[in-house]
């Protein structure tokens, strides 16, 4: 669930113009990725890596997992949560949408809320 409310739209815009965000955007669609896979992929600082993936998950822009290896370590991986952008102008304003992805179980869970709430 984003953190950030539908009137963030020029805050949005601002961070999908980041060309860092949209690198992580176009790597993390084709798989998930770690933060050093990101790094290396993006011949990027890890720290900034990790500014970009905050800002990306306030958004709902990207999904964080937990991805346990072999030795029973574990660490995160993200991927792109973005199904459609929209971008209208109504009224002198900018009106930033994103529509993000949805796994049966989310949809079922927002479908019995709001069957609950009316």
């Amino acid at each position: 669930m984003s953190t950030k409310s539908p009137d963030d739209g020029a805050e949005l815009l601002e961070l999908l113009g980041n060309t860092y965000v949209q690198d992580i955007l176009v790597a993390t669609s084709q798989g998930a990725m770690s933060a050093k896979e990101l790094s290396t992929e993006l011949d990027s600082d890890i720290s900034t890596i990790y500014r970009r993936v905050d800002d990306m998950l306030e958004y709902d822009l990207l999904v964080e997992r937990t991805q346990i290896v072999e030795d029973g370590s574990h660490h995160s991986v993200y991927r792109a949560n973005i199904d459609h952008i929209d971008i209208d102008i109504e009224d002198g304003e900018f009106a930033v949408g994103v529509e993000v992805h949805e796994s049966p179980a989310e949809r079922f869970t927002r479908i019995w809320d709001d069957i609950r709430e009316t």
